[in-house]
């Protein structure tokens, strides 16, 4: 039992989905490495995603074995069959299939209850998609954690929007907006802030209020990156929170653990490898948009026109199983200058490879801090979700990005303009090239990926703020293994 003896032990419940999964296992990790008791809460659908990466942890570096537990996923859902998590939903039909994903893993409440009695942990971390769980850890005097698996900066945006609410008294002819209240100057356009459905903003209002509640925030952040956000966050929105990040980082050290990171990469890691040591240092430009990001044919095959003009050798992982968008003998010109991965990419193996030096994201936040963890620049291509703030930050505050100019929030691929292959090469050579302003963006990309390697070692801003969330985790758990011995007096 989590009370017994004077092991903490916390419970971890991802979100379904692959860019929620992989930062808390990484999390979970990182407290297990500790010294923590960690278990994983997941379904069985899911279950072949957790179990290798907790089987790799059991055989290395954590100091407790680490653990899983399943719950059955709901039946009659009106999702496809066998479908338990997010990403495996086809982005054209995410808006509609999503609400339906969510009313299913509402329906989690009882049997995450049954586990939450049967472990009774002293803390669980969950995801801020399962406002619920706040209420059921609270009726067991469990203290909730939550997990929003973004920057310090892109909650402050998103708190500040709610708090002020500018757009209700922009101008109709304006077309960008000041963000209120926030330390930097940050302008955004009208069309790159999410209008989010009914439905949708029942859920972040399900979620603000779970939050106010719960006991604090861990943010796969580190302090040196974004500090005057970790203090507004804090001292402004007025939330407890603990910067932990990079979580990615816990699997640094091992070839064979970044490789295997989430899905079964469609390369092998010494095919990977081999490419990429036949490339000269800094010379590769990586490009991938994270595991629910789609695109049409005709933006596909802007990329390919682009990435072939900008003459650099490069690394792309394509979400397509078809050929139509393939130009006329692309793949000839390109290759062994070009590596296509057709699937899931080794991306943090590849991203670390002396020969990359440059990677173009979504701005999704787990790539973002992946390329600022492996110091590159980034060309930042957002599409939804917190992705145009995340952008805001690498390029107007970190000022180690170049964008590709996305001006609208979109989350279906037809919704989106096509960016020309003139444009991309641009700004690939903005992020590759050897100019005075290239140069010094590089440089500030590196320092960055070095203070990050810091943050999470012995001594460092994340490993001190772990050690004070475990204390007084620690110190919360012998109050009250006191109060119970202590007898009521009348």
């Amino acid at each position: 039992m989590g009370s017994e003896g004077h092991t903490l032990s916390m419970l971890f419940f991802p979100l379904m989905a692959q860019g929620h999964m992989l930062p808390m296992l990484d999390m979970a990790k990182l407290f297990a490495m500790r010294g923590v008791e960690a278990t994983v809460l997941t379904t069985p659908g899911n279950a072949p995603l957790v179990r290798p990466f907790l089987d790799r942890a059991n055989a290395g570096p954590v100091a407790r074995p680490m653990r899983l537990r399943l719950v059955p996923f709901p039946s009659g859902t009106g999702l496809p069959e066998g479908c338990e998590n997010l990403s495996s939903i086809p982005a054209r039909e995410m808006p509609s299939l999503r609400v339906e994903f969510f009313r299913a893993v509402s329906r989690l409440r009882e049997p995450f209850g049954w586990v939450l009695g049967d472990l009774l942990p002293d803390c669980v971390v969950t995801d801020m998609f399962l406002p619920w769980t706040q209420d059921v850890a609270a009726g067991l005097g469990i203290p909730r954690l939550v997990f929003h698996g973004t920057s310090f900066f892109s909650l402050c945006v998103a708190e500040s929007l709610h708090r002020h609410r500018p757009l209700e008294t922009l101008p109709a002819e304006a077309e960008t907006l000041v963000i209120p209240g926030l330390p930097h100057r940050v302008e955004m356009l009208r069309s790159q802030i999410p209008n989010p459905p009914e439905e949708a903003r029942e859920l972040f209002d399900q979620v603000r209020e779970s939050e106010s509640k719960s006991y604090g925030v861990v943010v796969n952040s580190f302090y040196e990156l974004e500090p005057d956000y970790a203090r507004h966050y804090r001292e402004v929105v007025g939330r407890r929170a603990w910067h932990i990040g990079p979580v990615a980082l816990c699997n640094r050290d091992d070839d064979a653990d970044k490789s295997a990171r989430g899905y079964e990469a469609a390369i092998g890691r010494d095919d990977c490898l081999r490419w990429l040591d036949s490339k000269g240092a800094g010379s590769v430009l990586y490009v991938c948009f994270g595991s629910m990001s789609d695109f049409g044919a005709a933006q596909l095959r802007e990329m390919a026109l682009g990435l072939e003009a900008c003459g650099h050798p490069f690394v792309w992982a394509v979400r397509s199983d078809g050929d139509e968008w393939v130009p006329e003998g692309f793949e000839e010109r390109v290759r062994g200058r070009g590596l296509i991965i057709r699937g899931w990419a080794p991306q943090i193996l590849i991203l670390n490879h002396p020969s990359v030096g440059g990677f173009v994201t979504h701005c999704g936040w787990n790539s973002s801090l992946e390329g600022v963890s492996a110091g590159l620049p980034l060309v930042t291509w957002p599409l939804f979700a917190e992705q145009f703030f995340n952008e805001r930050l690498i390029v107007d505050v970190l000022r180690i990005g170049v964008s590709v100019g996305v001006k609208e929030y979109a989350m279906k691929p037809e919704e989106r303009r096509v960016v020309d292959a003139a444009t991309i090469r641009n700004a690939a050579e903005a992020v590759m090239g050897s100019g005075e302003e290239a140069q010094e963006r590089r440089r500030r990309a590196r320092e960055l990926g070095e203070t990050a390697r810091r943050a999470v070692g012995k001594g460092g801003s994340s490993y001190k703020d772990m050690s004070n969330l475990i204390e007084e985790l620690m110190e919360k758990k012998k109050k009250n293994a006191v109060q119970a011995q202590t007898p009521l007096t009348i």
